[in-house]
């Protein structure tokens, strides 16, 4: 595919924030970008600072955050987080495995503005857990999607593929109920680098959108996290998108002619540019 650069793009507003408030996962996905695990860690971000960037990114205009990781249910303030952003009148979606979820995060998750993503593999329960790298998972995350519904919690769900698998998957979830379900190819990073990836960069990292990682780096997308703009611990969010390394960061992102398939890194929100077939009338 050929690239081209496109215009002003660090001048495009960020509308939309991913918030990866931590490395650690209780599964080891073969295909996770993030390379989250067991072992991983909430990173250098203390709650304090999550605080300040939320207080900021309303302040620049932003009107969505995506909690994501790791698990971002394993993080012990995401309530506290999700609760901060609600008051500031920011829609939320927490992107979970939906492994395990206690009854005061269904509380959280049933307030107003507040949506749920997660994963699926595959109808068979042995296929998703080798993906997974846990015995169970498959039955947990089914259940709590059975959950969610039956709470009537906005769910979307994201599926790997367009092979049978997949198929069959999208099929189950349609019985159980769901209705926004989205698929996407495994990509190029983390442990699926040296694995059987498909899809690079879509193209449009850093269009409106941009991401905080655990160090609290800010990069154009969770998939771009080496193409670093600065850091929120040590410079406020609205002054890191108005210097230089920003720009640069998100000037460095390849740009092909035409993004003829989504960038869907966890499947995307759908204020993303790419998974949303509509213009969005904050990008020229």
């Amino acid at each position: 595919m050929s690239t081209a650069t496109m215009p002003a793009t660090a001048t495009v507003p960020i509308r939309s924030l991913w918030l990866e408030v931590t490395g650690r996962c209780q599964l080891s996905c073969t295909h996770c970008y993030a390379s989250s695990g067991p072992t991983g860690g909430h990173g250098e971000m203390t709650a304090a600072n999550w605080h300040m960037v939320i207080d900021d990114a309303a302040a620049l205009g932003v009107r969505s955050v995506q909690f994501i990781g790791g698990e971002p249910t394993l993080y012990p303030d995401l309530d506290v987080l999700v609760g901060h952003a609600l008051s500031l009148g920011l829609s939320v979606e927490v992107y979970t495995n939906l492994l395990h979820i206690t009854d005061d995060l269904w509380r959280v998750f049933g307030q107003p503005g507040v949506r749920l993503a997660t994963s699926y593999y595959s109808a068979t329960p042995d296929e998703h857990d080798r993906i997974t790298g846990r015995t169970g998972s498959y039955v947990r995350t089914r259940a709590n999607i059975i959950e969610a519904l039956r709470r009537d919690i906005p769910l979307r769900v994201g599926l790997i593929g367009d092979g049978e698998t997949a198929d069959r998957a999208h099929s189950a979830l349609l019985a159980l109920g769901v209705t926004d379900i989205r698929r996407d190819e495994v990509r190029a990073f983390g442990r699926a680098a040296g694995g059987d990836a498909t899809e690079g960069p879509c193209g449009a990292c850093g269009l409106g959108r941009a991401a905080i990682l655990p160090d609290g780096s800010i990069t154009p997308c969770v998939m771009s996290r080496d193409l670093v703009g600065g850091n929120v611990r040590d410079t406020p969010l609205s002054v890191l998108v108005a210097e230089e390394a920003w720009r640069t960061a998100v000037e460095a992102v390849p740009r092909p002619l035409g993004v003829a398939k989504p960038c869907n890194p966890d499947n995307d929100t759908p204020q993303c540019l790419p998974a949303n077939p509509e213009p969005d009338p904050n990008i020229a």
